[in-house]
């Protein structure tokens, strides 16, 4: 039996926390970060029945460290290491030989980098897989809403990060013109120097990227929504990978022409599968960095696959065989939580001006 972790955290504070505790709607966010800030990583539950199609097994544990996505991004780096590793060592008390670090665990400081360095067990983001189903998700999506990808202008929002990067070197040919766009232009332009195939824009204004292109695949770090309704084309697929999300929740009200995806919704094999906690995901399914430690651990792959702020297409490439060996395949699509049918996509679709 193969066995793995995975790092999670409350996106909000007063969100996440009132889930469990009603009475956290009624605190300040501030006191409910202080008393995260105190407490130890706790196991959040127990992951069984994953199998994959050659027949291994593994089981694993999801991991809560206590601090919240707001917390992750503005307290000290090395406070957050701690934090981390203190969970990393949870996991070795239920016997897991590689962890995943999810959400904004994955974002401090350098990636991963740090934190596999004082692990004392193999440690990945899950980014390449979360890349590669980003790239097939939205190309699938724009296809059902009749976008000629090379004629497409595609927008990479937060182009400077690990997942954008590569997302937009990926996408470079396959489409006419990309637009990055992040905050730090001297960055972007670092980025700008690897597409050679299509046009390129480097902005930092998201609104004004955002809006003419076909296909936006937005992974910013932002702790608050980016794009707005009045952002986005009518008829264009809008892959957000973001947590928290990119996407305000006013889009799903004010724009029914637009078609909006989470990106990296992953079935996971096994019949008997059971995460025993619900993430707002159908059963079976789970993020695409969720989904790379697992096969990784089936893979028998002890190793820090996808670490640091550079992922190479190589590494999209061969995380993308390992999921197919093993049975880790796009589950359809889902947008704010809710899944997305066929017949609401022709909908959408219907209403493009």
């Amino acid at each position: 039996m193969e066995k793995f972790a995975f790092i999670m955290h409350p996106i909000s504070a007063k969100k996440d926390i009132s889930r469990k505790y009603p009475i956290a709607n009624y605190l300040p966010e501030p006191f409910l970060e202080l008393v995260l800030k105190h407490q130890k990583p706790i196991p959040v539950s127990h992951i069984t029945g994953v199998k994959s199609t050659d027949g291994t097994e593994a089981e694993g544990w999801f991991i809560g460290c206590p601090l919240s996505s707001r917390q992750l991004m503005t307290l000290p780096p090395e406070f957050c290491y701690k934090k981390i590793l203190e969970c990393i060592t949870k996991a070795e008390e239920y016997g897991a030989k590689i962890v995943g670090l999810g959400a904004f665990t994955s974002v401090v400081g350098d990636g991963g980098i740090t934190i596999a360095k004082s692990a004392n067990m193999a440690v990945t983001t899950g980014n390449s897989y979360t890349i590669s189903t980003a790239i097939d998700g939205s190309m699938i999506a724009a296809n059902l809403m009749d976008i000629n990808i090379q004629n497409a202008e595609v927008a990479i929002v937060g182009a400077t990060g690990s997942i954008g990067r590569t997302c937009a070197m990926i996408y470079d040919g396959k489409c006419k013109k990309l637009n990055l766009i992040g905050r730090n232009i001297v960055k972007l332009k670092e980025v700008s120097h690897l597409i050679t195939k299509s046009d390129k824009e480097v902005l930092d204004d998201v609104k004004k990227g955002v809006l003419n292109a076909d296909i936006v695949v937005t992974v910013s770090s932002a702790v608050d929504a980016i794009i707005m309704p009045s952002f986005i084309k009518s008829g264009a697929v809008v892959c957000d990978v973001a947590r928290p999300r990119d996407v305000s929740i006013s889009v799903a009200k004010e724009r029914n022409d637009v078609l909006i995806i989470e990106g990296g919704v992953v079935k996971v094999p096994g019949d008997d599968l059971d995460f025993h906690f619900n993430f707002g995901f159908p059963p079976q399914t789970a993020y695409a960095c969720m989904s790379e430690t697992i096969m990784l651990a089936l893979e028998k792959r002890y190793e820090s696959f996808t670490l640091g702020k550079e992922i190479s297409i190589d590494k999209v490439n061969e995380i993308k065989y390992i999921a197919e060996k093993h049975g880790f395949k796009i589950a359809g699509f889902r947008s704010f939580e809710r899944a997305l049918g066929d017949d609401e996509i022709r909908k959408i679709k219907s209403h493009k001006l």
